[in-house]
């Protein structure tokens, strides 16, 4: 993108802030999130072929989350990293860290965001931020305890308060949220010292088991309209 594209789409991203766009607005904003599209194909190809792991996401994030991003925060639109993004789940912290090494080699012009010791609203994932072609694409890697915790925080989201999934909302889901994120972080830390004695390793994999069956219990509760947890 030259300077001059590279103004009008910052300026663009001033009007999303505000909310004041028309149909032209969109008509830009639609050609920028395509400009993404061929750098995400890639990054997702790569890491099918070389990693042999089959990544999820989108190559363009919608109008809304982008206008929203733009509010909550002090960045201009082209600063934005994760206009395309692809996720991949992987069993445990272990795991984890060895695809974020096999990433970094692979795009050798990556960036990390680990925000596992300092979680963002409960948030634990790892990010690993390509850039092809002038284009970055974010690539989500969590554990599969992690992204249950993230599907929770979004199902509370989508049907009680969007503000909750940014430490915004109900109290009680507030606190309910961050108990079960430290319990993660405990869980996941704790598996990985050696030195444990075998019936605390096997107490650690028990509450990590009733802590998945919590979340996913809690999953199926908001399936409905979420009455339980409303104001």
């Amino acid at each position: 993108m030259d300077e001059v594209s590279k103004t009008k789409i910052d300026r663009l991203g001033d009007r999303l802030r505000k909310g004041n766009i028309d149909q032209g607005d969109l008509q830009l904003l639609d050609v920028y999130r395509l400009s993404f599209t061929e750098p995400y194909e890639l990054i997702v190809g790569t890491i099918r072929n070389d990693l042999s792991l089959e990544p999820t996401g989108r190559p363009a994030k919608s109008t809304s989350s982008i206008s929203e991003k733009l509010r909550r925060e002090s960045i201009r639109l082209t600063q934005i990293q994760d206009i395309a993004g692809c996720r991949l789940v992987v069993s445990d912290i272990i795991e984890q860290d060895k695809v974020v090494e096999s990433l970094v080699r692979l795009f050798s012009n990556a960036s990390i965001v680990d925000r596992r010791s300092i979680p963002s609203h409960g948030y634990r994932a790892v990010h690993v931020i390509a850039s092809v072609r002038g284009k970055s694409v974010e690539i989500q890697v969590r554990t599969s305890l992690q992204h249950l915790w993230a599907e929770l925080s979004e199902k509370f989201s989508d049907v009680v308060d969007p503000a909750i999934k940014y430490g915004g909302g109900d109290d009680v889901i507030q606190q309910i949220l961050m108990r079960a994120s430290n319990l993660v972080n405990i869980c996941e830390k704790s598996s990985l010292r050696d030195e444990l004695p075998g019936e605390v390793k096997q107490t650690i994999g028990e509450v990590q088991t009733n802590l998945q069956r919590l979340m996913v219990n809690l999953l199926e509760g908001l399936k409905g309209d979420g009455s339980a947890f409303s104001n």
